[in-house]
């Protein structure tokens, strides 16, 4: 699924691995978010301001426990939804 077609409230996948940059408060700078596979939900969709046309997805992850964690700001690229043929990735 193309990330321009998810919605609020949709299972996404993390693309490729995701690490903090340092803009998540509470966890160090470098850690590990999601691998590849990762399952998670979109919570909301924006942009940049100076860049209308650049979506940011908005994601909380599940951890090892499945529990959901912070909310990660994601590019299109950095994500994927699962159409209903694809194989589901594997996050191990």
């Amino acid at each position: 699924m193309n990330a321009q077609k998810l919605e609020p409230g949709d299972t996404i996948y993390a693309a490729q691995e995701l690490r903090n940059d340092g803009s998540i408060p509470g966890l160090p700078e470098n850690e590990l978010i999601a691998k590849v596979g990762t399952r998670g939900v979109l919570v909301n969709i924006g942009h940049l301001e100076e860049q209308p046309d650049v979506k940011l997805y908005l994601v909380k992850f599940e951890n090892e426990n499945l529990d959901l964690g912070p909310e990660v700001g994601c590019w299109p690229e950095e994500i994927r939804g699962v159409e209903p043929n694809d194989e589901i990735p594997s996050s191990t």
